[in-house]
């Protein structure tokens, strides 16, 4: 069945969380919710853009409710500061969209040494999850969406060499690794707090192949002319609209009673495009257990941010 903002359940009176929401699919997540009447914070490492898009958003919808505040998850004192602040003013959070990322970049590192890609896409969602879930836990029935990508199925996990200081570096396995790290979080979220009995739930979704500017990103850095061309073909060719792409983030963001610890992707082939929203598959990989536990202990460690650990 099609899915549209009009099958989401009213959102008044809840706030929720969306990192990366200045374009693409978090700003057609943030703009869908602001719709339904959530508040909605957009959580930018770029607040000129950020604001640009929540003015966008207001002129779509003049009764929104959005925000713009600054979050750099490359870097853990901004994803501190981003929490502590929102903490203080907000006596809960429904939603945490855990969306923003960056694809196939040349070896580039955070301001804390991580490489890139998996320090912005795991480790810095990583540490702000567990930074804001005291406030998720304490809205009726928070809900963690963690936004994975078909690309966790090319992608292995190296505990020995997560930030890629020992191997040669290839920017797609790094992508691929990044993703599969996404995954397997939210999967082992939602593991620890059934454990811990909580109310919360994470579940997980991925867009399919969608037009975003994670596209471009990559061959921008490189400054290369044909990496540029192939994929602005291939997302006018191949990709559906990242209006689409959002409406499996949004299902599991606001479909009553969803499940704990599912994964959501596109309805049509092979769960690239799709105007509805299906289960969708993972890899062994990403539902193993001691991956989950081994991941979430590295994470730990790296970011200095320890929660729901057993002991």
């Amino acid at each position: 069945m099609a899915w549209s903002i009009a099958s989401i359940p009213d959102q008044t009176g809840r706030i929720a969380v969306v990192t990366g929401a200045n374009s693409g699919l978090g700003y057609h997540t943030a703009n869908a919710l602001a719709a339904r009447g959530a508040r909605v914070v957009m959580a930018c490492r770029d607040t000129v853009k950020a604001e640009t898009a929540a003015a966008a958003i207001r002129a779509n919808y003049p009764a929104a409710e959005v925000e713009t505040r600054p979050l750099d998850l490359a870097d853990l004192a901004s994803v501190a500061t981003f929490a502590e602040a929102l903490s203080a003013e907000v006596g809960h959070i429904d939603l945490l969209i855990n969306n923003a990322g960056v694809m196939a970049l040349p070896l580039t590192r955070t301001r804390d040494g991580f490489e890139m890609q998996v320090g912005t896409n795991h480790l810095g969602h990583f540490a702000l999850t567990g930074r804001l879930l005291p406030k998720l836990e304490a809205a009726p029935a928070g809900r963690i969406v963690t936004v994975a990508s078909l690309a966790h199925r090319t992608g292995g996990l190296d505990f020995e060499d997560l930030n890629w200081r020992q191997r040669r570096y290839d920017k797609w396995r790094a992508y691929g690794q990044a993703k599969l790290a996404n995954l397997v979080f939210a999967l082992e979220l939602d593991r620890r707090l059934r454990a811990a009995g909580s109310r919360v739930v994470s579940v997980a979704a991925h867009p399919g192949f969608a037009a975003t500017n994670l596209l471009m990103a990559g061959p921008r850095m490189e400054n290369s002319a044909l990496g540029k061309a192939a994929m602005a073909l291939g997302g006018a060719l191949l990709a559906q609209s990242a209006d689409r792409g959002a409406i499996p983030i949004l299902h599991a963001a606001t479909t009553a009673d969803l499940a704990p610890g599912g994964y959501w992707g596109p309805n049509g082939a092979f769960e690239l495009w799709g105007r509805g929203v299906v289960p969708a598959k993972s890899t062994g990989a990403a539902r193993s257990e001691k991956k989950g536990a081994a991941l979430w202990s590295l994470s730990e460690s790296l970011t200095g941010v320890s929660w729901l650990t057993a002991g």
